[in-house]
């Protein structure tokens, strides 16, 4: 047998105390954690994605998304705090980062910077360091400790850290008493902007653009800083409706501390302003104004109260811990400490501005702390969940949606649907009682004074239920709800009961080590197994009754048969809490109270094998599957919902009948259904009064619009009409007034012309003055050019003699630089010959000992390795020796980091000492930083060789899974292509049948097609014959015209019979009058037949398909009869294997004493239950196979079936 395989499905549940837990990747899919996993939930499929958690981390406290929406970054806490990237796209991890920098166990806080290429991580307690990295490249650029304690008190908390959303180099961090704004530059964090204010404690932030921050604090403030410098503060306080609240400027004396101020505990910011919870359930929306310092509130958002719920207050009490907002602005998601998701879109916010608007549920209700009771159906396709909520819930597991909750006044400790799916049995604190799953709501109908029962079971046929109370099991019925039976025998308390598959056994466990095995008729126990060492949390039972398997707190899987433990698997150093078994007796699953699912190869082996695979983040304290076993349900402690899908690697699953499905039906209360039918009543005769209503006003407002339409014409005639006169006197004035201008126009021209003549003579005149300026100042520059020419050669005549007195001094001072830059050559040769001996014996040293150590540890390996062949059930030792010597070898690893960091302070010493010289030590500080960045470099370079072993792992495992995964889907075309084969020859058959019938068809219409022509033929020899009538007709009539003269009538007889007279006249009539009667009794009884050929050629068609519906739903129902007798031949042999093993007829050496047993058993027990199934079997499958007979002998002769032939002629009748 194989191990199964499960695959996560669907997840309910939100996980809290992460820090921005709800964010989008695009318009469609929202990003949240939920167990160990990270969530991608598409809110218009309802599906959902998963990026499963690290396997050594204890949970995620910090999520961040890049704001180009392809990268997510997860925070984890463990003994080393990691931060995992995943690519959003293809959900694959791309970097896994972690420091040492950095002394807490956890990040609080994640963000991208807007490029999406650096990432900061803000570190927890008790260091609260701070990292700027290039992520890409794991590298950290800077790190700064955020929060200094003063003195002796601890460190405040920071709760945030941002981008700016503008500029990757600047931070802004938040906390308690703490605001700060960072900068890097020159491979640090150095602080900007120092606040002088009073010390707040701030909650969280945003950017509301590249300058300007906008805080909340715990007292109902928000503070709004430019620049770093703080620019306004305004209270925050829950108004009534229309209260409008405007940001007012700081001044002293007028900020007043509101009474009981609310706390702002997320921000987030958009295109318009910003949304900020305000206390519990209530979010405040805020928009710019025309004054950039402004902004106004401009809505109000509350979450609903819950009508379900016993205190429909309590869901307004809610905190809201992050808002997101979707890319385009539509809709505003908020997460709250309940574990709840809410959704707002903000469009229709922005419509209705006067009332109140109200979030609503993203997908559905969770569940909110631990879950502490589980059940399914096998009716329907519902989970029933039940937890320290106090609520009551009923899942659908097949379209993922929440049908029904309810929350009580009372806890919650166990749920058991019953079979049908229209009752659920729930232990309260106070009482056990019964209720009904109606269409809208869970009623109770019955209560058992049965208090704190912590465990409770329906039996698989539905007519009993179990119920636990402390130690004590007590069994009712579920028609009468009497008390049957009350089991004793445990001495702790009670922690799982579970029926066998034909209900007549239950079997229990404890914590008082016992498994029971109880007889439900008569209330005896019939097997236990005690084990005071262990204390058990759950057991489970193979579809036999004769296996259970139970776990508990010894860290093993025991299997249970007879009374006896069979074998125990052990489980590593992990606790088992729960266990369960398929109905298909192949899948066995375990929980963990890691949060992790094992699938444990069955039957089980000595050793065990199993795969583990990561889903929730705490322990799992229920586990159920589904009765067609196709989906496992888990639960857990951090108050999520898991559905696996789940199959055997053979492919083997049970298959649930499609033709059967599940069930439909629902409970309604008489008076509901009154109540809903007098509503439909009243609203259709309010639909029907609506219609007339509004046809009536409709056409009042057509006779309106009618006479509005009719009066703006006449309007718009009448204005046109002034129109028209107003236009023609504005045309004449335009005439008048463009011969006015054409002689104003003439007139200035005139003038313009004389006025160019006077002006060209003055400017003459001028002209000839300045010519002669010009020539006086000409001769004077030229007097002045050679003056300045003798002025210049003065000048360089001095200026080279100057020069060579220069030349001359800086020649000297030039040979003594030269000599004392030789002698610092020589120092620097002999500072560097030392620097690198020293550095050459320390790489040695470090050399030597990394050789001496991994020698060492190589030759331990090895012995390892050869003890562990030699002694393989000594392997969970063997393998904390490994991990402890992996320990060491990380120590030394990290000695010898240390020895290179002192070594580099070592470099740093040297260079500061050399500080001092001149520009020539400067080159060999260069080249220490050189030798720095390539060591760092080959650091870089062997990181990034083991980051790519281990993926090299992870791809090779993968590949593996992937093959494993193709075998069986291999095997499923192979069997569909085989399905697919017998279809194709039943179609051809099919084919062939039709074939047979088109040409008993042609054949049909050829002879139709004949008798058609016969009686063209017949036709047109009447109308011959009628045609040689009138031309005799006419001859006769002329032959009339010679009666008084003899001669001519003779001669005209005479002609007349030559003509239409021919020999045998006599015969031939009488012969063609015989043909022609012949003729039409053959037509009429030709045709009588094909009409009835067509008759019974429909009849036939349409008896055969019905024959053919009818075979094939005989066929099926046999087939299902088949099956179901293969199932009792099973159950029958089962039993009469049992009866032969409990009177020792497996024995060779006793087969004489075997029959003899059995004729004694059959003598004395006639009507035993084993003879009387087995005779009603042999009969029924006889009947069968004589029915199949015969049903097969009916289609022969149906397909062989001899027609009545169409094609002979009948007999001639002899007429008398």
């Amino acid at each position: 047998m194989s191990i199964a395989v499960a695959q996560a499905r669907h997840i309910f549940g939100l996980k809290t105390g992460v820090t921005g837990n709800v964010a989008y990747q695009d318009e469609q899919t929202i990003i949240y954690p939920s167990g160990s996993n990270c969530v991608l939930y598409n809110i218009d499929q309802k599906a959902q994605k998963f990026i499963p958690g690290s396997e050594k981390s204890t949970g995620m406290t910090a999520m961040a998304v890049s704001p180009n929406r392809k990268y997510v970054a997860i925070a984890e806490k463990g003994e080393k705090a990691t931060i995992t990237i995943y690519d959003l796209h293809s959900q694959r991890r791309r970097k896994v980062l972690s420091s040492p920098e950095v002394q807490s166990g956890e990040y609080v806080s994640l963000a991208f910077s807007p490029d999406s290429k650096y990432l900061v991580a803000q570190g927890g307690k008790p260091d609260w360091t701070l990292l700027y990295w290039t992520w890409d490249k794991s590298k950290v650029m800077a790190s700064i400790k955020t929060s200094v304690a003063q003195g002796k008190e601890i460190p405040p908390p920071v709760y945030q850290v941002t981008f700016n959303p503008q500029d990757n180099t600047q931070l802004c961090v938040v906390g308690n008493q703490i605001f700060k704004l960072y900068r890097y530059s020159e491979g640090s964090l150095k602080p900007f902007a120092f606040q002088k204010m009073e010390p707040q404690n701030n909650l969280c932030q945003a950017w509301v653009s590249d300058e300007r921050v906008v805080v909340g604090t715990d007292n109902g403030r928000l503070l709004l800083f430019e620049a770093g410098e703080l620019k306004n503060e305004f209270h925050v306080e829950k108004s009534q409706k229309g209260d409008k609240e405007k940001m007012d400027s700081i001044s002293e004396g007028e900020a007043t501390q509101p009474s009981g101020p609310p706390e702002i505990t997320a921000i987030v910011a958009y295109s318009k302003g910003f949304a900020c919870s305000v206390g519990p359930g209530t979010v405040f929306l805020y928009e710019k104004t025309d004054d950039k310092e402004y902004f106004k509130k401009a809505r109000e958002i509350k979450i609903p109260a819950d009508s379900n719920s016993a205190d429909p207050s309590k869901s307004e009490n809610q905190v809201i811990t992050s808002l997101t907002v979707s890319p385009s602005e539509e809709t505003l998601v908020a997460s709250t400490d309940s574990s709840q998701l809410y959704s707002m879109t903000l469009s229709s916010a922005d419509l209705g501005k006067d009332g109140q608007a109200y979030f609503e549920y993203l997908c559905q209700a969770f569940h909110q702390g631990q879950i502490t009771g589980l059940d399914v159906c096998i009716r329907k396709a519902l989970v029933a969940t039940c937890g320290v909520d106090r609520s009551v819930r009923i899942w659908n597991f097949e379209n993922c949606n929440l049908e029904l909750y309810k929350e009580f006044a009372e806890e919650a400790y166990s749920i058991a649907l019953h079979p049908s799916g229209l009752y659920v049995l729930v232990g309260f604190s106070d009482k056990l009682r019964l209720m009904n799953l109606l269409i809208d709501d869970i009623r109770v109908f019955k209560e058992f004074t049965i208090r704190g029962c912590r465990e409770c079971a329906f039996s698989n046929g539905g007519h009993l239920f179990a119920a636990v109370t402390s130690n004590l099991i007590y069994i009712y019925s579920t028609a009468t709800f009497e008390n049957l039976l009350q089991l004793k025998g445990h001495n702790g308390k009670i922690r799982s009961v579970i029926w066998t598959a034909d209900d007549n056994k239950l079997i229990s466990c404890g914590m008082d080590g016992a498994v029971y095995e109880w007889d439900t008729f008569t209330g005896k126990r019939v097997g236990e197994n005690v084990l005071k060492s262990c204390s058990y949390s759950s057991v489970a039972v193979t579809p036999d009754g004769k296996t259970t398997l139970a776990v508990g707190t010894d860290h093993t899987l025991k299997e249970i048969s007879d009374s006896s433990i069979l074998r125990e698997v052990p489980a590593e150093d992990t606790t088992l809490n729960t266990v369960g078994m398929s109905h298909s007796g192949r899948m066995l699953f375990a929980g963990t109270n890691t949060g992790t699912l094992r699938s444990y190869k069955f039957p089980l082996t000595a050793d065990g094998e199993w795969q583990e695979y990561q889903g929730h983040s705490s322990a799992i304290t229920k586990m159920k599957i589904t009765y067609d076993d196709t989906t496992l349900v888990t639960v857990s402690e951090d108050a999520s919902i898991m559905l696996w899908k789940i199959q055997d690697k053979e492919g083997r699953g049970a298959r649930r009948d499609k033709e059967v499905g599940w069930a439909e039906e629902i409970l309604i209360t008489k008076s509901d259904l009154e109540e809903k039918n007098t509503m439909m009543a009243e609203l259709k005769t309010r639909v029907d009064e609506l219609k007339t209503e509004n046809e009536y006003q409709l056409r009042m407002k057509d006779m309106n619009y009618n006479e509005k339409i009719k009066e703006l014409t006449e309007k718009f005639i009448q204005e046109m009409e002034s129109l028209k006169t107003k236009n023609q006197v504005l045309k004449t004035d335009k005439d008048k007034e463009e011969a006015k201008h054409e002689e104003e126009v003439q007139e200035a021209l005139e003038k313009h012309a004389k006025e160019m003549q006077d002006m060209e003579s003055a400017n003459n005149q001028k002209l000839m003055l300045e010519y002669e300026k010009y020539q006086d100042l000409l001769a004077k520059s030229q007097k002045m050019q050679e003056d300045y020419d003798r002025q210049l050669q003065e000048m360089e005549d001095s200026k080279e003699r100057a020069l060579e007195e220069l030349t001359e001094y800086y020649e000297t001072e030039l040979q003594k630089k030269t000599t004392q830059l030789e002698e610092a050559h020589d120092q620097a040769r002999n500072a560097q010959k030392e620097y690198e001996e020293t550095k050459r014996q320390i790489e040695e040293d470090a050399d030597r000992e990394i050789l001496d150590i991994k020698n060492r540890y190589e030759r331990l390996l090895r012995d390892e390795k050869e003890s562990n062949l030699r002694l393989k059930g000594e392997s969970g030792i063997m393998k904390k020796k490994f991990t402890s010597l992996q320990k060491e070898i990380e120590d030394h690893k990290e000695e010898i980091k240390k020895n290179h960091t002192d070594k580099e302070k070592l470099s740093g010493v040297i260079s500061n000492l050399e500080k001092d010289k001149t520009g020539l030590k400067k080159e060999i500080a260069e080249r220490d930083e050189t030798i720095q960045d390539k060591e760092k470099r080959i650091y870089d370079l062997k990181k990034k060789n083991q980051e790519l072993e281990k993926f090299k792992f992870v791809l090779d495992y993968k590949i593996k899974e992937l093959k494993k995964q193709i075998e069986p889907r291999e095997k499923d075309i192979k069997d569909m292509k085989e399905q697919i084969q017998e279809m194709e020859s039943e179609l051809e058959r099919f084919h062939k049948q039709n074939t047979q019938l088109e040409l008993n068809i042609t054949e049909l219409r050829q002879k139709l097609k004949a008798t058609d022509k016969e009686m063209h033929q017949e036709r047109q020899k009447v109308r011959d014959r009628e045609a040689m009538i009138k031309r005799f007709k006419t001859d006769l009539h002329n032959c009339v015209g010679y009666i008084q003269d003899p001669k001519m009538l003779k001669d005209s007889i005479k002609a007349l019979y030559k003509k239409h007279v021919q020999e045998d006249i006599t015969e031939s009539a009488s012969v063609d009058a015989d043909i022609q009667k012949e003729y039409a009794r053959q037509r009429e009884h030709l045709e009588r037949s094909v009409a009835s050929l067509r008759k019974k050629l429909a009849k036939d068609t349409e008896i055969h398909r019905a024959d053919n519906v009818r075979i094939m739903q005989e066929n099926v129902s046999l087939i299902k009869e088949i099956n179901d007798l293969r199932k009792e031949l099973k159950i029958a042999r089962t039993q009469v294997h049992d009866l032969e093993a409990a009177l020792g007829l497996h024995r060779k050496n006793a087969a004489a004493e075997a029959t003899a047993t059995l004729q004694a058993v059959a003598s004395q027990n006639k009507n035993a239950m084993l003879e009387k199934d087995l005779e009603e079997s042999k009969r029924i499958v006889d009947m069968q196979k004589n029915e199949i007979k015969r049903l097969r002998l009916s289609i022969y002769e149906l397909e062989n079936v001899a027609r009545p032939p169409s094609g002979g002629k009948l007999p001639p009748v002899i007429v008398q």
